[in-house]
């Protein structure tokens, strides 16, 4: 096996929260003082080339943080980018979104093989729409194909086609719709594609943060602020808006690299309806690393169980059977798979980078990151606000971070 909100209200915040982890001399974890210093050498480099104004990067082995670096600027002509800044991680609030989902399965209070329509029943009798017309869904989305992205939803950000127009028109981006609100209008729009068949990244995730409310009885933010920030002592994460004592530390992107394709970065200062399970989170490196940790260990942080080691087994294994097609992205292909909220490496050929088998990861659009590799113990976060840059900086990262070990 594997080793694996609202903004909190003021008197939570006054607990304080944990640091991330103890640090330790990085030559004792494997590092090499030389690959280190590489390591935050190449990343300046991006910086001083203006690709983006700063970042944090946390590499974490055997529970130990062995380099935490805070580059740059927290925006152009900024202050200097500070260890605790706060940054939209977007699509890194997919795996907490999961996580939660998982506690509920772990309850007995939610099924994986029911389906969707179970506990919202607007989700009955879904139909899916191609450039040849619309047919009936040949079977219903259940909860395991939100938590996989085989539910047949799509994401209007990128690429073209009716369902995604039909989405657009919608302007979830906007911010305005709750999360039953954006439920109720996922419900009357016609998928991309027949629950089950083809793994297509999209609203699988604020569907799934929906139907949590659903069960739960309350907000999103507040079922993951009591059920995983507070026991984890993540502090600094949460739906916002962030307030005016925290403004001073909120990353931004270049003045021209503030937009998701067609649509701008969302304000954390200003309070929005829609508390995205998807991507609508803001965090810390030393709050993610604390969720990351607790996955490390199977499930637990510091003496505190959100889930079992067989449940995170679960999330961190590839859950795609061989029927199961791309769609628009490039998941699943020869030694990539899908888990219930990362992505899996599964075998040595076709993997986008150096790692090792079982590695699991996911990204925000922004540009925030995060893999762990169970075999060697460790985990990488790097957060920065720079949407254009979001593809160059994985692979980069995989080489310098392994490049450092081997001491």
């Amino acid at each position: 096996m594997k080793r694996a909100v609202l903004w909190l209200c003021a008197a939570l915040f006054a607990l304080g929260g944990a640091e991330a982890q103890p640090r330790s001399d990085p030559a004792e974890l494997g590092f090499s003082a030389t690959g280190l210093m590489v390591l935050d050498a190449r990343l300046q480099a991006r910086i001083d080339n203006g690709d983006f104004p700063g970042a944090v990067l946390l590499v974490a082995r055997r529970g130990h943080i062995a380099h935490l670096s805070a580059l740059g600027a927290l925006r152009e002509d900024g202050p200097e980018m500070p260890q605790d800044a706060i940054f939209r991680i977007y699509s890194m609030t997919k795996p907490i979104t999961s996580a939660a989902a998982m506690m509920l399965v772990e309850e007995g209070r939610l099924n994986l093989e029911a389906p969707v329509h179970d506990y919202l029943p607007s989700f009955r009798n879904m139909r899916v729409v191609s450039a040849a017309g619309e047919e009936e869904s040949r079977r219903p989305m259940t909860v395991l194909d939100l938590l996989r992205h085989t539910s047949g939803l799509t994401y209007e950000l990128y690429g073209e086609g009716p369902a995604r127009a039909a989405l657009a028109a919608e302007n979830m981006e906007g911010g305005a719709l709750s999360n039953s609100e954006v439920a109720d209008t996922l419900a009357r729009l016609p998928l991309e594609h027949h629950p089950g068949e083809v793994w297509e990244y999209g609203r699988s995730t604020d569907l799934l943060g929906a139907l949590i409310e659903t069960v739960e009885g309350r907000m999103l933010g507040e079922v993951l602020g009591a059920r995983i920030f507070a026991p984890l002592g993540m502090k600094d994460t949460g739906f916002g808006p962030v307030g005016p004592a925290d403004r001073h530390r909120l990353a931004e992107a270049n003045a021209d690299d503030m937009n998701i394709g067609a649509y701008p970065m969302f304000d954390p200062e200003k309070p929005r309806a829609f508390q995205s399970g998807g991507g609508g989170l803001v965090s810390t490196a030393h709050d993610y690393a604390r969720f990351a940790q607790m996955l490390m260990n199977g499930g637990e942080l510091d003496g505190v169980r959100l889930l079992s080691p067989a449940s995170v087994e679960m999330m961190t294994t590839n859950q795609l059977d061989a029927e199961i097609g791309p769609g628009s992205g490039d998941i699943p292909r020869p030694g990539v798979g899908f888990g219930l909220g990362f992505s899996v490496r599964t075998g040595e050929t076709g993997a986008p980078a150096i790692g090792s088998i079982g590695e699991y990861w996911w990204a925000g659009a922004t540009g925030t990151y995060f893999w762990a590799d169970p075999e060697e113990e460790l985990f990488v976060i790097f957060l920065m606000q720079a949407p254009s840059q979001r593809n160059a900086i994985p692979t980069l990262l995989h080489g310098l971070v392994y490049g450092a070990m081997g001491e």
